[in-house]
Order: C-alpha cells, then sequence, then structure tokens
C-alpha cells in the first residue's frame, strides 16, 4: 500500500493563499463600495447643481417676464391715465368755453336797452308811449339822395312797412296798414297799424337815416282806431 506524503510547508503556504485571496477580495469589494459611493455623492451633486441652476434661470425669467408685464400694464396705465387727463381737460375747455358764451350771450341781452314805457301820450287817446334808444335803421336798398314816397307800389313805402313791423313785432305778411303819410318833414313818417283781426292799433313814427333805412323813433298804443 502506496501512502501519499504532504509536506507541512506546503499546507501552510495554500492557508496563507487562499488567506490571501479573501484579502483581496474584501478589499476590492470595499473599493468598488467606496467609488460607487463617490460616484453616487457626485452625481448626486452633479444633479442638484443643474436643478439649481435651472430653478434660478426659471425663477430669473418669471421675474425678468413680471417686470415686463408690469412695465406694460405700467405704460398702460399711464398711458390710460394721460388720455382721462386729456378727455378732462378737453372737457373742462368746452364747459369753460360754453360758460363764456354763455356769459357774453347774458352780457349782450344785458347790453340791450329795455323799452322804456310810460303813461299817456301825444294825445288823449293815447294808452302808453314806448321807446328803445336801441332801435335800429332796418336798412335799405336804395342809393343816392332820399325823399319819402308814399306809393303803396314803391320801394320806399315797402321799406316803411319793415321799420313798423320790426318796431311793433307784427310780422308784416299779417299786418294791417291803416295810414302812412308825412310826419312833417321829407325824411319821416308816420304809421298807424294793427295785427289782423286783434283791436290793438299802434301809431309809430319813424325818421330816415342816410345810407341806413328806416329807424323807429317812437311808438303809441292806441286806446281806439281812429284811422278805421
Amino acid at each position: 500500500m502506496k501512502h501519499d506524503y504532504q509536506n507541512p510547508n506546503e499546507g501552510a503556504r495554500t492557508r496563507q493563499r487562499a488567506k490571501r485571496r479573501k484579502t483581496n477580495l474584501i478589499l476590492n469589494s470595499l473599493i468598488a463600495i467606496v467609488l460607487l459611493l463617490i460616484i453616487y455623492v457626485s452625481a448626486n451633486i452633479f444633479f442638484s447643481k443643474d436643478e439649481g441652476t435651472a430653478d434660478n434661470s426659471t425663477k430669473v425669467e418669471q421675474n425678468e417676464k413680471a417686470g415686463s408685464s408690469g412695465t406694460k400694464n405700467s405704460s398702460k396705465d399711464d398711458s390710460e391715465d394721460k388720455s382721462e387727463n386729456r378727455e378732462s381737460a378737453d372737457k373742462n375747455e368746452d364747459e369753460a368755453a360754453e360758460e363764456d358764451a354763455s356769459k357774453d350771450s347774458e352780457e349782450a341781452e344785458d347790453n340791450e336797452g329795455e323799452p322804456v314805457v310810460t303813461e299817456g301820450g301825444s294825445d288823449p287817446n293815447v294808452k302808453q308811449t314806448i321807446e328803445n334808444p336801441d332801435w335800429k335803421p332796418v336798412g335799405t336798398s336804395q342809393t343816392g339822395d332820399h325823399v319819402a314816397v308814399f306809393s303803396e307800389n314803391s320801394v320806399d313805402w315797402q321799406e316803411m312797412i319793415a321799420a313798423y313791423s320790426y318796431a311793433t313785432g307784427i310780422d308784416k305778411n299779417n299786418m294791417t296798414v291803416w295810414w302812412n303819410e308825412n310826419n312833417g318833414g321829407p325824411n319821416s313818417a308816420l304809421g298807424t297799424v294793427s295785427e289782423k283781426g286783434s283791436d290793438q292799433t299802434f301809431r309809430v313814427a319813424i325818421e330816415w337815416v342816410d345810407g341806413e333805412g328806416w329807424k323807429p323813433v317812437k311808438v303809441e298804443e292806441l286806446k281806439q282806431n281812429d284811422k278805421r
């Protein structure tokens, strides 16, 4: 029978190699774990930075948009305010112009002389006498030297009737002329008129103004029509 002989030194080396392999395996595993940890941590740091940068960029963009929107809104508000101010100023100017026009009209009316009315007149048949210093000539189409013409078909007659209408307020187309005569001079006349269908009768004295026509001087309201 053959017996194998085993060298004690050989067994010790074998155990040492096995122990060394186990140690190397443990070391390699630890190194691998450390590397993985390093990679994981680095990756987290890197992605955190990217996310932070992205968030900051987003916030900056949002702020810029908000600022731009705010500027636009502010500009729009300013524009609307200016428009409203302009409209308000224009409205105030229009109102001021209307007030000035109204004041001018009122002042013109105030400056226009009021008729002076007195009881009685040139004879007992006169109820009241009316005079107005602001009466103006009625105008004329006549030229050259003037002499009163008491013919119903003449231009002078028609302009006399216009003066009677102006002084009494009676429409010449609705006026009855009872009498029209010379009033003591070549450029004066006296007419008795009334409104058609009315018993109210007026005696009107007029005078000629060269280049301007007949001007009322005095109106007498009669108690009775003395020219019927």
